[in-house]
């Protein structure tokens, strides 16, 4: 029996206890026996089974279908502001580490429950951190962990000009947050007058919109993946779709492809790509396309033939959740097999799911089935995932959400 101690005790079912034993940090209020003490919604709670074994601690929400976040195992651990400046520099070092000093400068510092911080994602683009925030537990102490992580920063003596945070409004609803966003008034930062920042990544510079932008404003964990992409790009035709900010169209044109198309249905998308492709003096090597993505597959099957011999597909989420699986599977399947179609045999194939709930083995089963039907064998060059600076933590397959292939077709 391990003693209890001031924080709220919460128990829960033996199904939980296996899950919690198991890695994983969520305790869901359906899983949830009683509760004893009183508490405030964010604030640290104990968890325990029902034969009164300590299993963890972390921040309790009733608003939340997950009652429980769970962020320590140890009964040592006081919930401080040195414990979540040990855990903050544990992140950054780990970055520093496996990311090396070029890519440190571009990368994803905190990775929610990978870096035990649940629902908080800190992206560096250089001198500016993009921060959202989706727990409720982190939220109170956000002041905190914000100050405490650009110290840490400035101590290895890198520049960090300004913080943003951006909140989801669904997500916070499920919180009971307040949604907002805006720059954080930290000590020594901007908070107006800069909305975009240039990095560098894999020797490309990018405009990056941190406030109008996509979730955090560039997706740095398809970093590596664009390298193995460039390594088979010189000499190619590349159609890149769904190309966002024109990352992958741009690393295979600097890598000498013979011309790339970039396509997206966003025209926001395009204009920043083509200023990155400006940026980097590759327009003339570049075109772009505003459309959607399955409509010019469509009409490039149609007309039966296709002008490239590397097709990219880097779509968004078909799925967030397990109810749509299926019809995301179908989406897949449907861009899959045209593009198998469209390539000439010994033409590639770089595709990927950046879904959770599109496991791996989904994902497999759909490329086999769309090369069945397209009527090719797929050579695989190369199985891939997100960059390291998204860790996977095994016991919590959310954290495994992006899925890379590379195929020759046959």
């Amino acid at each position: 029996m391990a003693k209890h101690r001031q924080y709220p005790v919460v128990y829960i079912n033996e199904k939980a206890e296996r899950s919690l034993r198991g890695g994983h940090p969520w305790v869901y209020g359906e899983e949830v026996t009683r509760i004893e003490g009183e508490y405030v919604n964010g604030q640290i709670a104990d968890v325990f089974s029902e034969k009164d074994r300590y299993l963890g601690s972390g921040f309790i929400n009733d608003h939340s279908k997950i009652l429980v976040r769970v962020i320590s195992g140890n009964t040592n651990d006081r919930y401080d502001d040195a414990f979540f400046e040990r855990r903050l520099r544990y992140a950054v070092d780990y970055r520093r580490t496996v990311m090396g000093e070029r890519d440190f400068k571009c990368c994803r510092l905190i990775f929610g429950e990978a870096d035990q911080f649940p629902g908080l994602t800190v992206d560096r683009f250089e001198n500016v951190l993009s921060v959202q925030i989706a727990c409720l537990g982190i939220d109170i102490r956000k002041r905190m962990l914000l100050d405490t992580l650009v110290r840490i920063l400035r101590g290895y003596g890198e520049t960090i000009d300004a913080v943003y945070i951006r909140t989801d409004p669904a997500l916070c609803e499920k919180e009971g947050m307040e949604a907002y966003e805006g720059f954080f008034d930290g000590e020594g930062l901007a908070t107006e007058g800069i909305g975009e920042t240039v990095i560098t990544e894999n020797g490309i510079r990018y405009h990056v919109d941190f406030i109008g932008g996509q979730k955090t404003g560039f997706f740095v964990d398809q970093k590596y993946n664009r390298v193995a992409v460039a390594r088979i790009a010189k000499g190619k035709r590349v159609l890149d779709c769904f190309t966002h900010t024109g990352a992958f169209a741009l690393n295979a044109a600097a890598a000498g492809a013979d011309r790339v198309t970039a396509v997206d249905i966003s025209e926001e998308a395009i204009g920043m790509a083509k200023r990155n492709a400006e940026l980097n003096g590759l327009s003339d090597r570049m075109s772009f396309i505003t459309s959607d993505v399955f409509k010019l597959l469509t009409e490039m099957a149609e007309k039966g033939s296709c002008d490239y011999d590397l097709i990219i597909l880097d779509p968004p989420a078909f799925t967030k959740s397990r109810r749509t699986v299926q019809d995301a599977e179908r989406g897949y399947k449907e861009i899959n097999m045209k593009a198998m179609k469209l390539l000439p045999r010994g033409g590639y194939l770089a595709t990927c799911s950046c879904s959770r709930f599109m496991t791996e083995g989904l994902f497999k089963k759909m490329l086999h089935s769309a090369a069945r039907d397209a009527g090719v064998s797929l050579r695989q060059i190369e199985a891939r995932q997100q960059a390291p600076d998204h860790p996977i933590l095994w016991g919590v397959p959310e954290t495994y959400y992006l899925k890379f292939f590379i195929f020759q077709v046959v």
